[in-house]
């Protein structure tokens, strides 16, 4: 006997629908795939069921390889990796209707959250690594408030992990709170680019500076990279704060030892550009904050004219 012809046959259409819906939040695979595959029996040309079938059996073919896979953290880590992943999958076989992609949300990144909140319990819950997950994870299911919390946690143990903050960011960005947002991505794409995974970041605000860098020509691993140079120029990271005197010295010394390795190489490679012009703005504000003299400032913008002559004009129009 078929797999779906255990289902009662009496069955509307909205009703295999809705059982379909209620399995995927459920992490009922199997269950969700007969009620689905029912369901496109009953009506092919449906806008939502076929395509939500593939959805639903590529990730069946991911949960069966997920029990080859040790730890949870290890289970937790490869459900994420996989997120990207099926969004590729899903640019090739379309997309389904919100209420469809939210189920497949809740099962995928509910699955996640249970293994790395398990694992928190019994770490006496201050590991900033699970709770950066699981605040990625909240986000990623809209539960905006309890994901704010969690990466605040974390952020108590990693004050300066540019993951953590820019994650808050986001979170911050997707309740409205955009001052807050613009805040956090300004510092955590100056403290590290690369520790930042684009992939994870939903708000409208980051997506689309992240899209007109793109566009710009640039692409991983340098687009992080160039994210807070164009943050600047389109007015996106325009909140920014006092830089207390030990910053002022490391933002000094970070500043020489790069232009130490440009003066050292014919060819700067193009991250480390991004790199020096990034702290060369936050030198311009701090000279502005504490009222420095014009033609210090105007010193800066020269060495930022002499790296990009693009990110100049931009920066001084």
């Amino acid at each position: 006997m078929a797999a779906h012809d255990t289902i009662p046959q009496g069955d509307s259409l909205n009703e295999l629908l809705d059982r379909a819906h209620e399995d995927l939040v459920a992490h009922r695979t199997d269950s969700a795939i007969e009620h689905l595959e029912h369901a496109l029996a009953l009506d092919f040309d449906h806008p939502d069921v076929a395509t939500t079938l593939k959805y639903a059996n590529f990730w069946k073919e991911r949960e069966a390889l997920l029990q080859q896979i040790g730890s949870e953290f290890e289970q937790g880590e490869y459900l994420l990796s996989q997120w990207k992943t099926f969004s590729r999958f899903v640019e090739r076989v379309g997309t389904a209707s919100e209420p469809w992609m939210a189920s497949i949300r809740a099962h995928v990144f509910g699955m996640a959250r249970e293994r790395f909140e398990s694992l928190l319990d019994s770490s006496g819950g201050a590991d900033a690594e699970l709770l950066l997950r699981i605040g990625r994870c909240h986000k990623a299911l809209g539960h905006y408030d309890i994901a704010r919390q969690r990466l605040e946690q974390a952020g108590t143990h990693r004050r300066d992990d540019a993951a953590i903050l820019a994650e808050l960011a986001d979170c911050y960005a997707l309740i409205n709170e955009t001052q807050k947002a613009k805040a956090f991505f300004r510092e955590a794409f100056f403290i590290s680019p690369s520790r930042i995974d684009l992939d994870s970041l939903e708000s409208p605000l980051i997506r689309r500076l992240i899209d007109r860098v793109r566009d710009e020509g640039y692409e991983q691993p340098v687009l992080a990279e160039w994210i807070p140079i164009y943050g600047v120029v389109y007015g996106v990271f325009s909140v920014k704060r006092e830089l207390r005197s030990i910053e002022y010295g490391k933002l000094r010394q970070s500043i020489y030892a790069l232009e130490r390795e440009v003066h050292e190489h014919s060819e700067i490679d193009s991250a480390k550009k991004a790199r020096l012009i990034n702290r060369y703005f936050w030198l311009i504000d701090h000279y502005v904050n504490t009222g420095e003299e014009r033609s210090k400032i105007d010193e800066v913008r020269l060495k930022i004219r002499q790296l990009s002559l693009k990110a100049y004009e931009a920066f001084t129009h």
